[in-house]
């Protein structure tokens, strides 16, 4: 098929591989743009590849507790300009509040909203887009509330760019009430922000994500030189090294690296009097996964004017 200098351009604003790079790449994939994106990465050649999932998008991430209850939600709007708008904030607090406090299991939209249970959230969202004068999207919410002893905390980075909540348990409600115990749940908020796991752990690392790099890890080692017979076990070790990098627990903790998470947690478990656990952890990042709309508002000018002379 024929490739377009559009598909060549939006391929290497995705990746930051050189131009000629993503027309092969292209060429290669046959014009389908993942497989052009894997071949990149396969040749070593797109050195942004994982920024692919970090695409920006406008809106608020916005978190919050209530006693052992924490809730995250992202929600998006067109322009940077609405999500600085004190009445976008204030409609995105409001959700926050209702995921906080509504126990329906209904999808969010079909939900009693809980400042005006008169009405359901899709038209509430409904009015916010006609007050505020853009597309408004509920995009995705979370909620943890805490069994057993812990406790729950959240975090926002950046001017609501990326929200994490944490759960940790605790063996005792002294060690959940500590002040060491909530010292621990910040630092680890932070470090994932700043680091962004893919998991907890090991064991709950997704078996589809660790097959599909020993894939392109494989591909990117024989394409690199190395002795067939030997690619198995440098892929094993790189896979290691992967788990590592990306599990919470295994990962060096980002104010003193010189501490694993799982080291940390073991620290701050003697200071609190009781042993601390994470049970899981949510990570929103505005943007992640959606592809931005590039306006090009010279071409679109001379379109709207053609003619016009």
């Amino acid at each position: 098929m024929s490739i377009s200098a559009t598909m060549v351009k939006e391929l290497r604003e995705k990746t930051s591989a050189g131009m000629m790079d993503c027309k092969k790449a292209l060429e290669e994939a046959k014009g389908d743009f993942e497989a052009a994106v894997e071949w990149l990465r396969v040749k070593g050649l797109s050195a942004a590849a994982k920024k692919a999932d970090r695409i920006a998008a406008e809106g608020l991430v916005s978190a919050a507790t209530s006693g052992k209850t924490a809730a995250v939600v992202e929600i998006n709007s067109e322009t940077d300009f609405v999500s600085r708008n004190d009445g976008f904030k204030a409609f995105v607090s409001d959700i926050l509040t209702h995921v906080l406090n509504s126990n329906s299991t209904s999808p969010i939209l079909e939900q009693a909203y809980t400042k005006t249970p008169s009405k359901n959230v899709g038209e509430a969202l409904k009015e916010a887009i006609a007050t505020i004068g853009e597309n408004l999207v509920i995009r995705r919410t979370k909620k943890y509330t805490v069994a057993g002893e812990g406790l729950v905390h959240t975090y926002i980075h950046g001017e609501g760019k990326i929200g994490v909540m944490i759960e940790v348990g605790a063996a005792n409600a002294a060690a959940a009430n500590s002040a060491e115990a909530k010292t621990f749940a910040s630092d680890v908020c932070l470090h994932i922000a700043a680091m962004n796991p893919l998991a907890l752990s090991q064991a709950d690392m997704s078996p589809e994500v660790v097959a599909k790099e020993k894939e392109i890890l494989k591909l990117k080692n024989l394409e690199s030189g190395k002795k067939p017979e030997m690619v198995d076990k440098i892929v094993d070790g790189q896979i290691r090294k992967f788990l590592a990098e990306n599990c919470l627990m295994d990962q060096n903790f980002v104010k003193n690296p010189e501490l694993t998470i799982t080291a940390l947690m073991k620290e701050c478990s003697k200071k609190a009097g009781g042993d601390l656990t994470i049970k899981r952890f949510t990570r929103f990042e505005l943007g992640a996964g959606i592809e931005k709309k590039v306006v090009d508002f010279a071409a679109e000018v001379a379109a709207q004017t053609q003619g016009l002379n």
